[in-house]
């Protein structure tokens, strides 16, 4: 049990991520959260910010320009990955009970922002975590054209990856003695990952609370 604690705090651990595998291990991280519904967990808008800081410290010794297309790339496919996996599944998705790794409540929260925000729910929910990986497994399930999701997607995927990872990078670039306090920023990059995760745990405790006293 304490190495399964040990690793799901290394993959939310954006430095962490970036030391053990680099722009690899980067990539395959962004394709699984945007891609595979077990992925929602992975810190990926504070992993883009980090990404793009290391790159101008020098510590991800790899050209800003290479990032962007390798991790633009992984957004995009695995979007398409999620779109098809819910295409495929249809109504069995809606059946299906919940489990370590999968919550009816994501699909709900998810229906609701679509509802909200219809097609532009695919570029605007790349920005919200839970919501950035279920978006596309419920435009398939809901039978979204295919044509009008690959646009959202590839506009999507491009303004996520661009708008964090430069945003990053401009700051980095910017102020490079930053490099002599990158633990401490990692500390509150990693504070900052896991907020969502303490809130989703928050209202889920309130509401068994709330269920506890009807």
């Amino acid at each position: 049990m304490q190495e399964l604690w040990d690793l799901f705090r290394q993959m939310i651990d954006p430095e962490k991520i970036i030391q053990m595998g680099g722009l690899a291990l980067v990539t395959a991280v962004v394709f699984a959260e945007t891609g595979l519904m077990v992925g929602f967990f992975l810190p990926g808008d504070s992993l883009l910010f980090t990404v793009g800081l290391f790159c101008a410290l020098g510590i991800l010794p790899v050209p800003v320009i290479w990032v962007l297309l390798a991790l633009t790339l992984a957004a995009i496919v695995g979007d398409q990955v999620g779109y098809w996996t819910g295409r495929f599944l249809g109504q069995q998705l809606f059946e299906k009970k919940d489990s370590r790794f999968f919550k009816r409540k994501y699909l709900d929260q998810t229906r609701a922002f679509y509802n909200r925000w219809g097609g532009s729910a695919i570029i605007m929910g790349r920005f919200v975590p839970i919501v950035r990986t279920f978006a596309p497994i419920l435009a398939g399930a809901v039978q979204f054209p295919p044509h009008t999701f690959i646009l959202y997607n590839v506009f999507g995927g491009v303004l996520w990856i661009f708008s964090l990872v430069l945003a990053g990078y401009g700051l980095g670039s910017a102020f490079p003695w930053l490099k002599k306090y990158v633990e401490l920023i990692a500390l509150g990059i990693i504070f900052l990952s896991v907020l969502p995760i303490l809130r989703t745990w928050w209202k889920e405790r309130q509401r068994l609370k709330a269920e506890a006293h009807l």
